[in-house]
Order: structure tokens, then sequence, then C-alpha cells
């Protein structure tokens, strides 16, 4: 048994006390301890647990990216470990059918056989089932959505988001099918009207893809794929980097979206200093803390669950709970890892441990602390 000390943040509030974590199970044993305020928290020098950080559009990092089968799943999945991100979804890019198996194949390894890394839950299919005219950093090796090649991805690994564009003709039909297995669908990459956006929530879309970012946008005679999620969504992830999204209009989302979630949606360029990486056949170049392709396009990012946290409590003004909350439970919630994303007792213990200015101290994952 491991025990953890300070304020623990549960699904009822804050605890100050203890927290068991049973390694042999990988779950949480017992919390105990005195129930204390947000303030409470906030003005004493106890350490914070707070859950996992789960993030659900990981493309790279470490100088290594998802495409390049499992020797790199392994080195995305450490590196966003060291930051606290305890399950994420292993991100593909657009890419011809034989591309994504291989990539598939070796997130698969990696999926079935955990060690220092963050648990990778799946994949989120970002394409290729996407439009052209909203590619954003992805290669165009778009195609038309079939069940088959679906199937066929899904057979591998399980595939627990798929980002679709419903302006593409009859990929909205399709939703109901995949929904059918299983799959969220996302819309993302996108140039859909809002009665498109519409009509594929009534089909059975569930959320948007790093909202604002690679869709139609929001004007009030043309209110877009991004007005269609103001709003409609129950669920949407966003990109909390400052740089893909102002400030004002992450809190509009948080306004309007009950179910808005944090995403990196990074890169290889994660945890690596400013040059040039790959995503998936994209040359990227880090700078100015970003990522972008030649023509000065965003691609993808170099954030971390870490500072996606630090952002929504010092620049946005969110309390720690719902600053928790939209980096690890809603995400969790939201693809059916209902055991993750939040301390309870026979919840998996992944445990993140932070000093007083947010900075990480410590990383439990499954019960087992973290090098």
């Amino acid at each position: 048994m491991t025990s953890l000390h300070g304020d623990v943040l549960t699904p009822t509030g804050w605890i100050r006390g203890r927290l068991d974590a049973d390694a042999a199970s990988g779950r949480i044993a017992a919390i105990h301890g005195a129930a204390v305020t947000e303030a409470e928290v906030r003005s004493t020098s106890e350490a914070l647990l707070i859950p996992g950080f789960v993030d659900l559009h990981v493309h790279g990092g470490g100088g290594a990216d998802i495409m390049d089968g499992a020797d790199a799943a392994r080195t995305v999945a450490a590196t966003h470990l060291r930051t606290g991100t305890t399950t994420l979804l292993a991100t593909t890019m657009t890419a011809p059918r034989a591309e994504l198996e291989r990539a598939f194949a070796g997130i698969a390894a990696v999926s079935q056989q955990q060690g220092a890394e963050a648990y990778i839950a799946g994949v989120h299919l970002e394409g290729p089932f996407i439009s052209e005219a909203k590619l954003g950093a992805q290669p165009n090796f778009t195609r038309a959505v079939t069940l088959d090649e679906v199937a066929a991805l899904h057979s591998i690994v399980p595939i627990r988001v798929l980002t679709l564009a419903p302006d593409v003709p009859g990929q909205a039909e399709v939703i109901p099918a995949l929904t059918a297995i299983g799959i969220r669908v996302q819309l993302g990459h996108t140039d859909a009207t809002y009665e498109n956006a519409r009509a594929a929530l009534a089909a059975g879309a569930t959320g948007f893809t790093h909202l604002f970012n690679a869709m139609s946008g929001l004007h009030h005679r043309a209110p877009g794929v991004a007005g269609a999620a103001l709003a409609h969504a129950a669920h949407a992830e966003i990109i909390p980097d400052l740089l893909h999204v102002h400030p004002g209009a992450i809190r509009v989302a948080l306004r309007c979206i009950a179910g808005l979630y944090c995403v990196t949606d990074s890169t290889a360029a994660a945890g690596m200093p400013d040059g040039e990486y790959r995503l998936g056949r994209q040359l990227v170049t880090r700078c100015m803390g970003g990522v972008r392709l030649a023509d000065g396009t965003l691609a993808g990012s170099v954030l971390t669950m870490e500072q996606a946290f630090r952002n929504l409590v010092n620049v946005l003004g969110l309390d720690l709970a719902e600053a928790s909350r939209r980096t690890a439970t809603v995400a969790a919630d939201y693809v059916g890892l209902h055991d993750r994303g939040r301390l309870a007792v026979g919840a998996v213990a992944d445990v993140l441990t932070l000093d007083r200015d947010l900075t990480l101290r410590s990383v439990m994952r499954a019960g087992r602390l973290c090098d």
C-alpha cells in the first residue's frame, strides 16, 4: 500500500488527509480525512492531490510521432506521463490506409504492454474522413468514410473517437453505423454549415474536434460549425495553449458547453527544444511557443496537460476543482472510462501531487509512483 498526504480532490469535494493506493490492484483503497473548502485549500501549504490528466488528442511528444509505430508510441506515452497525463488517446494523421494500419499495429502493441507510460486507451482517428477545404496541418490524403476501413482499423485497436467532416457528401449518413459500434463521432476539419452540423448531431455525432480550429467560424448570419457547437454541443474539445484559441473565446465555450474538455493536440515537438519535427508526413517547426508548417499554419501544439491546467486556473480563473474536471473527469466520462479521471475508492489510482504554485511534484500511475 502506498499513501499520499495532502488535500485530496474527490468527486464530492476536498478532503484534507490521506489517500491509500493498492499497487497490486492499481486502485484507490481508501481516502481518510476531513472535508475542507476550496478557499481553505488555496490558503494553506498542503500538497494538492488531483486525478491524473486525461488527454483525448495526442499526436506526439519527446521527439516521437504516433504514426511511426510501437517505439514511437511508447516514447509519446512516457513523455506525457512525466507531465501528468495518465490516460491518452493516440491520435493519427490523415494518411493512406496502409500507413494507418501500421500505426494502429504499433499503438496496439503499446496499449497491450503498458509499462512506465501513460495508459493508451485507444485511438482518436482524426483523419482521413475530413474536408479538403479545412485540412489545417493534415496532409491531403482525404477520402470518404467507409465502414470497411473503419472496421479493419477498429479490429486492431479500438477507435474511441473519430473526426468526420459532415460537408463531405454521404458522410453524415454513416454516423449511426459508427456510433452503433461504440465510436464517438466528432465534427472537425470541416467547412460545413450550421445546418449540416445540426443534422450530424441529430444523426448521432457527439462532439467537436479542437473547437474553433479548422472549422467554419461563427458569423451572425452564418453561424457555421462553431456556432452549432456553441448552441447545441454537449461535448467539445479545446486546446488551451492560449495560441490556438483566445482566452475570451475559451470563456465563451465554457459558458456554452457543459462538456467542454481540454486536449493538447501535442506533436513530436512537445517536451523538446525549438527545431524541426515530423507530424505524420508533414515537416513542422517548433518556434515562439508553437508548431507551424512552412506557410505559418498552426500544426498541433507543444502544450502539456500540466500547463493546460495552470492556464485554466491562472489565466482563465477557474477554481482548482473545475480545472481538474476539464482536464480529467469530463474527458474520461465522455469516452466511457468512468473509473478514471477521479479520486474515489475503487477508481484507478492515477494521482498527481502538485505544489502550491501548481507545479507537478509526483505522478502515481495505477497505484505506483513513477520516476
